[in-house]
């Protein structure tokens, strides 16, 4: 389970593959429902790539 601000790196990314192998911080105050398809949104990935959702076996959480 993750929380709000948790840093995570992404193992894959099917919403963009860019991000694989980079860290970003995790948004959500709450767990992902049916509205994202319960997919969590993360950020401050990369000025190049904007907040992208992704399941929870395509990230961890990192430290």
């Amino acid at each position: 389970m993750f929380n709000a601000g948790d840093i995570v790196e992404f193992i894959s990314c099917d919403d963009d593959p860019r991000a694989i192998g980079k860290t970003g911080r995790i948004l959500d105050e709450v767990a992902p429902g049916p509205l994202t398809d319960y997919r969590w949104t993360v950020d401050r990935i990369s000025i190049w790539i904007a907040p992208v959702l992704v399941r929870g076996n395509e990230i961890r959480k990192v430290g």
